[in-house]
């Protein structure tokens, strides 16, 4: 059993109790223990009914509960949205966001969702990754081949203190779809190209879906990652063929997927199989279509990184000549380099499969696991029109997936839930309970699973990210009704160990030179049940039940606050408890 070195015993026999069984009052999709099978989850429902009173709009469009002149059509899923309680609040901010603080509370409860989606888009950026790497001393030459000395600093620094909070939010989102992995690079400055590439991926967080294709394709990270940078026209004679890792998995995994999908994100069939959306041929024909391109510089391994900032350059010399046939579109065999590669991204940006594919993810990845096909289909609808004739445009997509009725339920619907990820429990903490960095931010990756939270940003064992979008529990409730629950993979006994253990080092001295200030909670403190309650609200809205909130509360209560030492430990060991809860793990 895990022992917590501030914690009396009731508290440790709370968190073991808390842990095993979700504390009394959890919701049926909650893993079920460190060592068991997660619990049975429901499974698809039909699209629930909106709250009472309310009338879903008609019109096509992404979600939106805004009237302004520039805001765009609202969905067929939106619903007229009253201003929201404290816990309808702090639900949204978890979702929308990292973390939810009273001041972020008080302002959607004032201005309502839509609005506050609104004041995030116009957020202004902080310092971006690249300029405080090299601000910090971490793009000197000295760094050239250290282990991403500075990177996962700026990481941190960014998603756990930067008010953009939907921004930041969205770039762990894109960067585990767009996967480029720190553990897939040994090449000179290495730091400074997953730096760049976080940057491209802030930098396209709310633009257009193909703005965003192109600017990752041609990006020095993903040329490294998955090969196309170095790719080379075919030659008979010796008889080399251009790299097809990138084509293939510019389809499979960043576009289209493996078959073809309906609007609402269900496969097409024929003869009661999957229909496919490309075969090998098209591969090798995208492959063609991608050749020639190499970093922008004469001296990938000199003194100078700044070439990591730059698209990539091409080099006609390398370029697979004559026409190419990709998804029923030959690109004509007088296309250069740069324009085959942007008739390839075209077509497959325009691909119906688009809407339904990248949509169902990034709902998967801000609200639920197992999203209806109706609320698929109606974040596609967003997709390929935002009300004002733009495809692809992000801002809408992410109004649709936030404000759907779906989204916004009272309790989230049949078909609501996620288990949140490690990342996202980590930042949520760290913001709750103010970590603050003197400067460095001095906080390593977190991929250890025996101490620390089994995942990191940018550190994914593979292109294929942590875990599957389409990942079922194996021998689970959850595989009996087919249900996804793609954060579920990351989920076993070792690893639950490792956060929990992470977790208490949090909370008790912070990471590296990142410590918690605890000043809100300790004005709590002589009031367990108001200092828990607060601290419940603020991770999980109303999703913690008022029992387990009471076995907590008597917990806390047995350890004494006559000293500041006691109050200190009926803090963190308030957090500790809530965070150990699958009521809070499982996200509503």
């Amino acid at each position: 059993m895990f022992r917590f070195p501030w914690s009396s015993a009731a508290v440790t026999a709370a968190a073991a109790a808390l842990s095993a069984c979700g504390g009394g009052g959890g919701d049926s999709s909650a893993p079920a223990s460190a060592a068991g099978s997660p619990s049975p989850a429901p499974g698809p429902s039909p699209t629930p009914a909106p709250p009472p009173g309310s009338t879903p709009a008609p019109a096509p469009g992404p979600s939106t509960d805004t009237g302004g002149a520039s805001a765009p059509a609202p969905a067929a899923g939106a619903v007229p949205l009253p201003l929201p309680s404290d816990a309808q609040a702090a639900r949204f901010l978890a979702q929308a966001g990292f973390a939810a603080s009273e001041a972020d509370i008080a302002s959607v409860k004032s201005i309502g969702y839509g609005a506050w989606l609104d004041l995030q888009f116009l957020a202004p950026r902080t310092e971006s990754h690249w300029d405080w790497v090299v601000r910090n001393g971490f793009a000197a030459e000295d760094y050239k081949y250290y282990y991403y000395n500075g990177f996962y600093n700026t990481v941190w620094r960014k998603f756990i203190g930067s008010p953009d909070q939907l921004r930041q939010r969205m770039v762990l989102a894109l960067s585990e779809i767009f996967v480029v992995s720190a553990l897939g690079f040994d090449i000179p400055w290495r730091t400074m190209c997953l730096t760049a590439y976080a940057d491209v991926l802030e930098d396209n967080a709310f633009g257009t879906f193909r703005g965003l294709l192109e600017a990752v394709a041609l990006s020095p990270a993903m040329g490294s990652y998955l090969a196309m940078r170095g790719s080379r026209k075919e030659d008979a004679a010796t008889g080399r063929q251009p790299d097809e890792n990138f084509a293939r998995e510019v389809m499979q995994l960043f576009t289209i997927g493996l078959v073809q999908l309906n609007l609402d994100g269900t496969a097409q069939t024929r003869g009661g199989r999957p229909v496919e959306t490309y075969n090998q041929a098209t591969v090798t024909q995208m492959a063609r279509a991608f050749t020639g391109w190499e970093f922008d510089t004469t001296s990938p391994g000199g003194a100078d990184c700044s070439f990591m900032r730059r698209p990539m350059k091409h080099n006609a010399a390398n370029f697979s000549g004559g026409a190419k046939t990709v998804l029923g579109t030959t690109i004509p065999a007088g296309a250069d380099g740069p324009t085959a590669l942007r008739q390839a991204l075209d077509v497959l940006a325009n691909h119906p499969n688009v809407g339904p594919f990248f949509g169902r993810q990034l709902i998967q990845r801000f609200v639920c696991s197992n999203p209806s096909p109706a609320y698929v289909q109606r974040v596609a609808q967003a997709f390929n029109d935002n009300g004002q004739g733009v495809r692809g445009d992000l801002k809408a997509v992410l109004r649709a997936v936030l404000l759907d009725v779906e989204a916004r339920l009272p309790g989230g619907g049949a078909n609501s839930g996620k288990l949140r990820e490690p990342v996202l429990r980590f930042v949520q903490v760290a913001r709750n309970i103010q970590l603050t960095s003197a400067g460095q931010w001095g906080i390593y990756e977190t991929t250890d699973m025996e101490k620390r939270l089994g995942q990191s940003p940018f550190f994914s064992p593979s292109v294929f990210n942590f875990y599957r979008p389409g990942y079922v529990p194996p021998n689970s409730g959850m595989a009996a009704a087919g249900v996804t629950a793609p954060e579920f993979q990351l989920l076993n006994e070792v690893t639950v160990t490792g956060y929990l253990n992470f977790m208490q080092t949090v909370l008790t001295s912070g990471q590296g030179d990142a410590t918690p200030n605890y000043a809100a909670d300790l004005a709590l403190v002589a009031d367990p049940r108001a200092m828990v309650a607060r601290q419940a609200l603020l991770l999980a809205g109303d999703g913690i039940s008022d029992a387990t909130q009471q076995r907590i509360v008597a917990a806390v209560s047995s350890i004494a606050a006559t000293t500041d030492a006691g109050r200190l430990n009926r803090v963190r060991a308030g957090w500790m408890l809530l965070l150990a809860c699958p009521e809070y793990q499982v996200q509503k």
